[in-house]
């Protein structure tokens, strides 16, 4: 079992997460984690319709913005929101982008 490399706490920047918060499918995924448990990253991208290659990307971009962890157990990868290091980071800033992401549903 591994981590897959994300910024320390203290080295989360804020024009990365809003980057990764301007697209809607991140948005979801998101709201999928909002429950703050772990996912395997099928089931978190379970009802959104995009290629996996493009999942992969976005899955990508939400770890390197400091948005989520990823574990990877053999074949296997496993999401979480990283809301605290965000709330310490950006204090609001998460729980307006998850707002935002219920309000895509709503649509």
């Amino acid at each position: 079992m591994r981590y897959l490399p994300q910024p320390a706490t203290g080295d989360i920047e804020f024009v990365a997460v809003m980057h990764a918060l301007s697209d809607q499918v991140r948005l979801r995924l998101l709201a999928t984690l909002a429950d703050d448990a772990e996912h395997a990253c099928a089931a978190a991208a379970e009802g959104i319709d995009v290629h996996k290659s493009t999942m992969s990307h976005h899955f990508r971009v939400l770890r390197e913005s400091g948005l989520i962890t990823t574990r990877q157990d053999g074949r296997n990868r496993f999401v979480s929101l990283r809301r605290t290091d965000l709330d310490t980071r950006f204090p609001g800033v998460l729980d307006a982008a998850l707002t935002a992401a219920t309000s895509l549903d709503e649509r």
